[in-house]
Formats: C-alpha cells, sequence, structure tokens
C-alpha cells in the first residue's frame, strides 16, 4: 500500500475517551469502513489505571492527566481548581472514580423538550441498556452481554450503612436502584468494575475492536486541525514523533476529545466565536459563537466528619497496613484497593416542593485533602454534596493558536445567585443526615467546613472556601437550533458538512448525575446515527 492509501480512512475519530473508544468499536464493526483512532495520550499500560482506587495515584500525574487548571474565579474565592482529564486510551473512563450513574429521565426528555428530536428518555434508555452488561441482570432498566460491565461494590463500611440509615431517618427513601424506576433516594453505587478491575471503555469497546485490520488506532498522536475544502471536513492534522501528518476521510470527522478538548479543536481549526478567531489570526470556516460557551459543571461541597468509628482512614495510615491491604486485593480482588470514588449516593431535594431531586451526595468511608494526598491521620468519613442542575455558565476559549498550549477554562461557579441558595440549603441537608440517631452518636466533630459557619452567608462563604469540582465538564458544543448551538440532534456541526461532535460537550444542559455512563451513551447513539442502524442492531 503507497502512502497516499495508507493515509486515506472512511471514518477519523479525534480522541480515544469515553466515548471515542464506543465510536472505534461500533464503527469498525463492518469490516467495510476503514477507521482511524487518533488519541493524544498514550496506551493505558500504567497498572494503576486498572485497579479501581487507582485514580489516587493517575490523577495529576501529565503522563495520563491533561492537568488542567481554571483560570481564577470569582465566585469560588479567586481560587483556581485543577481538572483531571484523562489523557490515554480509555480517557477520562481509565482515571475516573468508576460511578456508573445515568441522570434522570426527565434530563433527556428536557433535551429533546429543547428541540433535540429523538433524545428523550424512552428513546436514549436502549442505548443505555445495549452498552451495559449488569451485574444483576436484565430488566426493563438494565441489559446484559454489552461491552460495559456494570456491578455493585466490593467493599462496604460500618459506617457507610450508619450514614444510609442516618438518610432514611430524615425522610430520604432507601432506593436500591438509582438507575431504575426513579433516581430519588440512598443507597450504594454502581460501579464500572469486574472482578475487582477497573472496567474503562479502553478494555471494554477498544481492546475487543482492535483485533479488526480495518481499525488503526494511533497513540501520542496530537491533532492540530481539523482540515477543510470549503465547509466540508476532509481530513485531520495531527502531531507525533515530533512530525506534522495528514489522514484524510472519505466520509466524516468525528470529534470525541470531550467537553475541553473538542471546542479547543474546533476553535484551532477555524470554527467558533468569530471575534476569537479573528484575535488570533485563524481563517474563520464558520462562525459559530456557541463553540466553547455553555460550560457546565457540578461544584462539590466536601464536608468531613470526625468519628469515632474506624473508617479507612485507620485501615491505610502506615506502611504495613497499605500492604495488607494490598496483598488482599492481589490474592482475593476484596478489600480497599476495589473501592470506588465513593460508596454511598444519595439523590434528594433541598425543597420538598420540588418535583426531583437538585442535589446529589458522594460518601466516602475515609478522608483526604483531595486525592493523591494520603488519608487523614484520624478517623473520619466525607459527605460531598453538589448542585445536580446549576444556573450558572462558563466558557473555554484558545489562549493562542499553539494546539499544545492548554485553553483557558472559566467555570464561573456560582456565577449564578439562584446557585447561592441551593449551596447553603446543601449543606444544611449534609448537618441534618449527620444529626440523625443512626450517626450522630458515632461523630466527634464537623472538620471541614466547621461549626463555626452557621448563618446563611457564612455557609456560603464555607461553599466558596472549600468547593471542588467533582470532574464533570460538560455542553461546551451544545446540541440544538438555537443561535449558540454547534451541532443540531444528529450532532452534525451547524454549516459544515462531514463533522460530528459526539461526546459530553453536546449535552444541551448537564445531567442530574455523573457523565460517564451518559458519554458513552451519546457515543451509541451516535454510531447508530451515522451507520443508519437502530439501538438494537
Amino acid at each position: 500500500m503507497d502512502n497516499s492509501q495508507a493515509n486515506h480512512y472512511d471514518y477519523i475519530i479525534i480522541g480515544a475517551g469515553s466515548s471515542g473508544c464506543v465510536m472505534a468499536n461500533r464503527l469498525s464493526a463492518d469490516p467495510d469502513n476503514r477507521v482511524l483512532l487518533l488519541e493524544a495520550g498514550g496506551p493505558d499500560i500504567n497498572p494503576w489505571i486498572h485497579v479501581p482506587v487507582g485514580y489516587f495515584k493517575t490523577m495529576h500525574h501529565p503522563s495520563t492527566d491533561w492537568c488542567y487548571m481554571t483560570e481564577p474565579d470569582k465566585g469560588i474565592n479567586g481560587r483556581r481548581l485543577q481538572w483531571p482529564r484523562g489523557k490515554v486510551l480509555g480517557g477520562s473512563s481509565s482515571l475516573n472514580g468508576l460511578l456508573y450513574v445515568r441522570g434522570q429521565a426527565e434530563d433527556y426528555d428536557r433535551w429533546e423538550a429543547l428541540g433535540n428530536k429523538g433524545w428523550s428518555f424512552k428513546e436514549v434508555l436502549p442505548y443505555f441498556k445495549k452498552s451495559e452488561d449488569q451485574e444483576d441482570g436484565a430488566s426493563e432498566y438494565h441489559g446484559v452481554g454489552g461491552l460495559l460491565k456494570v456491578s455493585n461494590l466490593r467493599l462496604r463500611r460500618p459506617i457507610a450503612d450508619f450514614f444510609i440509615k442516618a438518610a432514611e431517618q430524615i425522610g430520604i427513601p432507601r432506593n436500591p436502584d438509582y438507575n431504575g424506576a426513579t433516581q430519588e433516594g440512598v443507597g450504594y453505587f454502581q460501579q464500572t468494575a469486574h472482578n475487582g478491575f477497573r472496567w474503562s471503555t479502553a478494555k471494554g469497546f477498544l481492546r475487543p475492536a482492535m483485533r479488526r485490520s480495518n481499525l488503526t488506532v494511533k497513540t501520542k498522536a496530537h491533532t492540530t486541525r481539523i482540515l477543510f475544502d470549503g465547509n466540508q471536513a476532509t481530513g485531520v492534522e495531527y502531531r507525533k514523533d515530533g512530525q506534522l501528518h495528514r489522514a484524510m476521510s472519505a466520509k466524516e470527522v468525528i470529534l470525541s476529545a470531550g467537553a475541553i478538548g473538542s471546542p479547543q479543536i474546533l476553535q484551532l481549526s477555524g470554527i467558533g466565536p468569530q471575534a476569537l478567531l479573528e484575535k488570533h489570526n485563524i481563517p474563520v470556516i464558520k462562525d459559530l459563537p456557541g463553540v466553547g460557551q455553555n460550560l457546565q459543571d457540578h461544584l462539590q461541597i466536601r464536608l468531613v466528619f470526625k468519628t469515632s468509628q474506624d473508617t479507612l482512614n485507620d485501615e491505610l495510615n502506615s506502611y504495613y497496613k497499605q500492604f495488607k491491604v494490598g496483598l488482599q486485593y492481589m490474592l482475593k480482588r476484596t478489600g480497599p484497593l476495589t473501592l470506588a470514588a465513593s460508596q454511598v449516593v444519595v439523590f434528594t431535594k433541598t425543597d420538598p416542593d420540588m418535583t426531583r431531586p437538585n442535589i446529589q451526595f458522594h460518601m466516602q468511608p475515609l478522608s483526604a485533602d483531595k486525592p493523591g494526598d494520603g488519608v487523614h491521620p484520624f478517623s473520619a468519613f466525607t459527605a460531598s454534596v453538589c448542585q445536580l442542575r446549576p444556573h450558572s455558565r462558563g466558557y473555554i476559549e484558545i489562549k493562542s493558536t499553539d494546539p499544545l498550549e492548554h485553553p483557558a477554562i472559566h467555570p464561573n461557579y456560582l456565577s449564578d445567585e439562584r446557585d447561592h441558595k441551593v449551596a447553603v440549603e446543601s449543606i444544611k441537608v449534609a448537618r441534618k443526615i449527620a444529626g440523625a440517631p443512626a450517626l450522630a452518636p458515632h461523630i466527634l466533630d464537623e472538620f471541614v467546613p466547621g461549626r463555626q459557619f452557621q448563618s446563611d452567608e457564612e455557609l456560603l462563604d464555607a461553599a466558596q472556601k472549600y468547593s471542588q469540582t467533582i470532574y464533570h465538564p460538560t455542553s461546551t458544543c451544545k446540541m440544538g437550533h438555537d443561535d449558540m448551538a454547534v451541532v443540531d440532534d444528529q450532532l452534525r456541526v451547524h454549516g459544515i458538512e462531514g463533522l460530528r461532535v459526539i461526546d459530553a460537550s453536546i449535552m444541551p444542559e448537564i445531567v442530574s448525575g455523573n457523565t460517564n455512563a451518559p458519554a458513552i451513551m451519546i457515543a451509541e447513539k451516535g454510531a447508530d446515527m451515522i451507520l443508519g442502524n437502530s439501538p438494537d442492531s
């Protein structure tokens, strides 16, 4: 095969993350499709990727994480936050917290109500089920035989059971399946793991597809821009081994670089707000003012409670205990190393008159200042709470024409005053759970933020001081038909031929929960749109 033939494909996928790996599998299932998958990061060979609790090692490490930082944010007292994103096969599914959460049916019905035909919950549920291999078996809401392993937690601790009972005592119903008929309630998380190992999209979707001769996967291949002939996307330019390369597409280019990478690549390629492109002397292919706008994320307020009850802090506070934990994992695939980012989930309301939950708790039977840091030298648990559907909106924009320079990330957390009340009330709900009879006898003190924060003004101050991202950036290439929409409901970039965006950036509004499962669903549906298939095919 000569060089010109070798660089020609039917489909080129940019980004081998949660969505890109799914796309690579589904598009290459037809042997007549020549598919190229480009990933800026490396292969998923770091052993910590495959250990569930390994996110403590892979987050903030430049070999696996883009190590993004936000710009100083007024809404959180001018602080800059670290925004981990996967820079490896599997993307963020290779270093996330493994939590499998779909969101609320109303989220998707809302997408359709905004004019996005085919995105109601009834129409996306088959795609969730198509991916899924649910440990508990098939049901109206769950599938088996899919490529994504979904299992129950292998680790439970008394403090978590006390927390669940306390939530029930304040009126939050027990819910054994928040991905089922209703989301509201308290229970244990489901996770993307199998036999004690992480189940990333690289492992579930990409690994089996890489045996196909019609799929080419290039790692450490950093996309610099999309190529066009007029308004037709014709290929991709990328940098690998210090050299610039080009690959041409006969059918479509699919951008699956995530909520940060996708708008950045579009802007570098001449698709975005005209003023921004002209500022950097980038020829304008299409003036789309919404590229990089509408940024949404879940901001978590972390509460840490010291306890008289032993927690995982006590199981991990010496090298000898860590050795024992490691040995337990090696021999039995059980114990603390199988821990997802959290054990207990709560979906509830800050106002009982609301029709559906507006906040979510992630409860961990341990505490640390941040992932990667050691656990605190005392018994404690963490109860993080986030607003599910924030009103605040941020934006992302390139700083220069250098594809290697990170874009400016402006989350604009708590910039909408409607989010202030939810932040304050969510802390009150956390304290109400902590004060319930099942949990209160085991709590010695509120370590973070501390009982000195009492009035609503003080609680808002605490939220601004102690909040962190929960790593759910979305919506920067939103789907829709208004002036700020970037893609239509077929995920095609407005005004451009042969180019789609298929990842979490297309969400018009963030889902009410963790974003990995929806990103996989979006790719399943997007692949069927391209191939003309139904969800059962």
